[in-house]
């Protein structure tokens, strides 16, 4: 069978959906070697090139880049329903929120998270109205839909008004690449990065729902406590995303303004790095649908800090991370200062954040997203 794929995330710098998208087709196409898988998306993206990222792709899984004209360019309801049935897909998945609202197949609908409706303020008002309104459509018209946690899956049945049986929670994955390496291995990107001595660490989208000011101020708290000789750094890794402004002015006024860096999207080398060397990466988001940073760095032995919400709690696990309660700084800042003080405990939550990442592999969600895809072509096969 022909599986067809929505590649626009995989147009721009990876990050999360990105990584989800690329990361669960090459784990399908290794799963089922005698399906072919195909990331489609329209002309008007430039060519993707999926293995600039280190890798050779199965030979079952394929890039399509559909020529599309004035009709066409209309992708969502014009363009893909006229490609899907010209390629005979048995099925598409849509891995970033959106599927044809009338498609020649069945579909799939990944709904990575639903802070559009629970945080709708931490977005641009255009986008999340416009979310707001295609989403409860796209969802319905999909066959069945997936989310990376039952958390979301939870407030999927509840604010799109889904029956729960069309609804499955798969989790997402660290990739492989991420594993722990010694800091005299990682000295050299870390001075390429302009990062020296110790370090606190946070990665992701720099955007309001990362809740980087109250890691900001929790950090302020914590220099305020160390004297001259014991400096310690809070380095930001992540492209700049929406609505920075007030995080930007904070820490242009903060008294800790000379210990913060920015690095901006590093590559998966230099993450890895960082994540192997920090001494703790926090993980401070007031919502998350998944969160792969933290078991990025889990998977590199990084100590553990994150927000106590319902996707850390469930990706993470009881053992592997100090939580504490989002908007509490001071909180937070205990919990640095406790690991800074504590190498015994650092240790322990390494060792923790090293097995609770094992728990976690894309062969077994390509396998889980397999079993979607068999329900839904039953599903179709049973009302037709």
């Amino acid at each position: 069978m022909l599986f067809g794929l929505d590649a626009i995330p995989l147009t721009e710098p990876l990050t999360g959906v990105g990584r989800y998208t690329l990361e669960l087709s090459r784990a399908l196409a290794i799963a089922s070697v005698s399906d072919e898988f195909e990331l489609a998306y329209p002309s008007r993206y430039a060519p993707i090139n999926l293995s600039r990222e280190g890798q050779t792709l199965s030979v079952n899984l394929k890039t399509a880049r559909v020529q599309v004209g004035v009709l066409g360019r209309r992708w969502w309801l014009v363009g893909l329903p006229r490609y899907a049935r010209r390629r005979g897909y048995a099925l598409f998945h849509g891995t970033n929120y959106e599927v044809p609202l009338r498609a020649p197949c069945p579909t799939v609908l990944t709904v990575h998270d639903l802070s559009v409706f629970t945080h709708a303020e931490t977005h641009v008002a255009r986008r999340a109205r416009r979310l707001r309104l295609r989403l409860p459509l796209m969802a319905r018209a999909a066959t069945l839909v997936i989310t990376p946690t039952e958390a979301v899956r939870r407030e999927a049945c509840a604010l799109l008004k889904l029956d729960p049986e069309k609804v499955v929670a798969i989790h997402e994955a660290p990739r492989a690449f991420f594993r722990p390496i010694a800091r005299d291995e990682a000295a050299a990107t870390l001075r390429r990065l302009g990062v020296e001595g110790d370090f606190v660490l946070a990665a992701g989208t720099i955007e309001p729902r990362k809740n980087l000011q109250t890691l900001v101020r929790a950090f302020e708290r914590v220099a305020r406590e160390r004297d001259g000789s014991q400096t310690l750094r809070l380095v930001i890794v992540g492209r700049e995303g929406w609505l920075t402004r007030e995080l930007r002015a904070l820490v242009a006024n903060s008294t800790a303004r000379g210990c913060i860096s920015f690095t901006g999207y590093v590559s998966d080398e230099d993450l890895r790095a960082l994540y192997s060397s920090c001494l703790a990466f926090v993980a401070p988001s007031i919502y998350e649908g998944f969160g792969l940073p933290p078991l990025e760095a889990a998977a590199c032995g990084a100590p553990l800090i994150a927000s106590r919400i319902p996707a850390h709690l469930e990706t993470l696990g009881e053992r592997a991370s100090i939580f504490f309660a989002p908007t509490d700084a001071d909180e937070l800042a205990r919990a640095i200062v406790e690991i800074a003080r504590d190498e015994t405990l650092r240790q322990k939550l390494s060792r923790a954040a090293i097995e609770r990442a094992a728990d976690f592999k894309w062969e077994s969600t390509a396998h889980r997203t397999l079993e979607v895809y068999a329900r839904a072509l039953a599903r179709v096969g049973g009302e037709a």
